[in-house]
């Protein structure tokens, strides 16, 4: 081993954290044995966040029997009506509805792009009701926390010493974490894009990212960066050197990137002015220069906010739907324009459901709910995992209409990273929890 390795390790002991801590990646990184892949096609994944817990059963509702009953006993005023009949490959009980607000993304749906993963939610193993109250098996910690749930949506996991995101993991993983452009984020830092070698690099909405000191008259310019590269240069200290070349690395970076986004095809795809929307112009873009990047394999975050829906729900969340839909639409229609809708898969994240029952405006902090899955190669025009019952004191509701989900999240996460790149050996590296389900449960992607 030799002394940068050593150092390293004696530092992290010294800091309380033993080599047991150390995922297996970690450890290979250390002793230099990470095998270096390469590809020769292109795939990017889009995580649109949902913040504040979507209330994702209403996106897809029962229409007729029973399970209407139900729904309309248990969603009250909330209950959705008109809603687009789905024509689903799998068949459910009571068929399945649109919700109107998302009629944007039907056509997609008909052209078998756009899935839903229906009943999923953070899990630690399979749950029942009797086991969920009698707390016989480990559950996830902080249920129906913002904070705590977030962060288990963007870890794959359970809160750990060492929190890494699953997005950068599988970077990581696939040895693709230090190319520049493969992690890219358009709203700011966010644990889903932090690893233990990479980090996200930050794009405005429009693309482009300003340097202030870089910016202007341009004698003034040169002469700040040959002052800026004469200090990094005399740096003496360790940090100090680590500091400058860090920073000197992220101003080159940042340089290289605008000339290249300056440069970038006009699309003839016109984007909406909602905030997700030139958030996914951006992404858009950014795609469009990808071959000049290099990266084969790329991530993205954008989000959208709002979905702590406890007031004026019957007004906020159709309208906050309708966005989210349009925003997926024109974003879809980028990716055909550039011919990377085959390579390009958009899905989306939020803290959790919703309570079944209306506080009289709005829902509360719920758990299981539906996710969406867009893009060419997604297995599409049907619902995978589970259209739940939405029944209240029915076999899976814990108290007030929230119920536990029919599949994890990681059972989610596993197909997206399989069609990344991942090997099927490799998925419980980034997902701990996925050996204690079926991680063949969902058919995202066709084959």
């Amino acid at each position: 081993m030799n002394k940068s390795r050593r150092d390293f390790l004696s530092l992290c002991l010294k800091g309380g954290m033993s080599a047991a801590a150390l995922t297996s990646l970690q450890l290979q990184a250390l002793s230099g044995s990470v095998q270096a892949r390469s590809f020769s096609d292109y795939k990017a994944l889009v995580c649109v966040y949902l913040y504040g817990g979507n209330d994702s059963m209403n996106m897809l509702v029962p229409l007729s029997g029973e399970p209407r009953t139900w729904y309309e006993a248990s969603r009250q005023n909330l209950a959705v009506q008109g809603a687009t009949v789905l024509n689903t490959t799998s068949e459910f009980e009571g068929g399945v509805g649109l919700h109107p607000a998302l009629s944007a993304l039907h056509s997609h749906f008909e052209q078998q792009s756009l899935a839903f993963v229906g009943g999923v939610g953070t899990l630690i193993t399979p749950t029942s009701l009797t086991q969920y109250k009698a707390k016989s098996v480990p559950l996830p910690q902080h249920l129906f926390s913002h904070n705590d749930q977030q962060a288990t949506w963007m870890h794959g996991q359970e809160k750990q010493t060492l929190n890494t995101g699953w997005g950068a993991r599988l970077l990581e993983r696939l040895d693709q974490g230090t190319v520049f452009g493969s992690n890219i984020t358009i709203d700011g830092a966010n644990p889903w894009q932090t690893g233990t070698n990479t980090s996200a690099f930050a794009l405005s909405k429009s693309g482009i990212s300003k340097i202030n000191a870089l910016s202007g008259y341009e004698p003034r310019v040169e002469h700040v960066r040959r002052v800026m590269q004469t200090l990094f240069s005399e740096a003496a200290h360790p940090l100090a050197a680590a500091y400058a070349s860090r920073l000197n690395g992220s101003i080159d970076h940042t340089l290289h990137m605008n000339t290249l986004l300056e440069q970038a095809p006009t699309l003839t795809t016109e984007f909406g002015e909602s905030s997700l929307s030139a958030q996914l112009a951006a992404v858009a873009k950014t795609i469009s220069i990808q071959s000049q990047l290099g990266a084969k394999r790329q991530i993205f975050f954008v989000s959208m906010g709002g979905f702590d829906t406890h007031d004026n729900q019957e007004s906020t969340h159709p309208a906050l739907l309708e966005g989210l839909a349009q925003s997926m639409v024109e974003f879809q229609s980028a990716m055909a324009e550039l011919n990377l809708a085959e390579q390009v898969t958009t899905f989306t994240m939020s803290d959790f459901g919703r309570t079944l029952t209306s506080n009289g405006d709005g829902t509360d902090h719920g758990w299981a709910g539906n996710q969406l899955v867009l893009g060419g190669a997604v297995n599409g025009g049907d619902v995978h995992g589970a259209m739940m019952a939405q029944r209240l004191d029915g076999n899976e509701d814990v108290g007030g209409g929230r119920l536990i989900p029919a599949f994890s999240n990681e059972q989610y996460f596993a197909p997206l990273a399989r069609w990344f790149g991942l090997a099927d050996s490799e998925l419980t590296e980034l997902f701990p929890n996925l050996s204690h389900f079926d991680a063949q449960a969902l058919s995202l992607f066709k084959s």
